[in-house]
């Protein structure tokens, strides 16, 4: 559903739009004139001419996204910063076309604006998705074309995914965030209900005999390690405390040189202590009436 500006707005922004397409075409030769005057003499006069002669690019590709719920006016700015920022980088030397360049850039802006504003929740957060977003509804057109469903069926994501480089999945989602719209959790349940959405939403924290329970079972593993800590040798307890305890892991061949022996016979110990810990540390869940799952479940 396209955005409706009021009227001050709608007018102008067709007095810029006939502006823009009333700028004088540019012929090749003074068009890569003016990017050079720019670009090696930095001449401000020649940049805003050959910004201007483009403008009417930039409404063109702007009205393409009209459709996306968001004001034309802004559309069409983001495609200048757009325009300027392929100004500045134009090299003239490659003798190009600037328009073939300059499309590029303006529609990168407009795609990047209309992704930041269309929904409150970020969209398109990798390239795959933006391609999704922006070429689903091109491709549920081509679909619903050629039969009369209302919905994405099975081999219809299937296919559209597989066009696009995306999982089935993404694809679905994309549909239902397309198709649904922001909604506030403050909205109430019906017309007349006092409850609000949000009111619905599931409390993911845990309650309080979670925590309790929690902090029982993580001081009991704590005594345990220190208790199989204190079976070690000196040297194992050393290596088990610079390679797995300590906020910034030693390497083998650095604790080798701190113990004098070679990096191997480190590893050698290390694996060695590993075992003796876990095997104290079984011991000890045996003895409390505890499994091996239970000990190492989601830990």
């Amino acid at each position: 559903m396209a955005y409706l500006d009021d009227p001050t707005t709608q007018q102008a922004n067709l007095r810029y739009i006939r502006q823009a397409m009333d700028e004088p075409l540019l012929e090749r030769g003074h068009e890569l004139d003016l990017a050079r005057r720019w670009k090696e003499k930095q001449d401000e006069k020649a940049l805003h001419e050959l910004i201007r002669s483009y403008t009417r690019l930039v409404v063109a590709i702007a009205a393409k996204f009209r459709n996306y719920g968001l004001p034309m006016g802004d559309l069409i700015q983001e495609g200048n910063i757009g325009l300027m920022e392929a100004a500045a980088r134009f090299d003239p030397s490659l003798e190009n076309r600037f328009s073939t360049y300059a499309s590029w850039w303006v529609k990168a802006q407009i795609q990047d604006y209309v992704l930041r504003n269309w929904s409150i929740v970020r969209t398109g957060t990798t390239a795959a998705q933006k391609a999704l977003f922006f070429n689903l509804r091109r491709l549920r057109a081509r679909i619903d074309g050629q039969s009369a469903r209302d919905y994405l069926d099975n081999d219809a994501v299937t296919s559209i995914a597989k066009e696009l480089g995306v999982q089935k999945k993404e694809v679905m989602e994309m549909e239902a965030r397309m198709n649904g719209g922001d909604q506030s959790l403050n909205s109430p349940i019906g017309q007349e209900g006092e409850n609000e959405w949000q009111d619905l939403l599931p409390d993911q924290t845990p309650n309080p005999e979670d925590i309790v329970i929690g902090m029982k079972d993580g001081a009991t593993r704590s005594k345990w390690l220190n208790d199989a800590l204190g079976e070690l040798s000196p040297r194992e307890r050393t290596i088990i405390q610079e390679r797995r305890m300590g906020d910034e892991v030693v390497t083998l061949e650095d604790l080798g040189k701190q113990l004098g022996i070679s990096k191997e016979r480190v590893r050698q110990l290390e694996q060695r202590a590993m075992d003796k810990l876990k095997a104290a540390i079984l011991v000890k869940a045996k003895d409390a009436g505890l499994d091996r799952a239970a000990l190492f479940y989601d830990r």
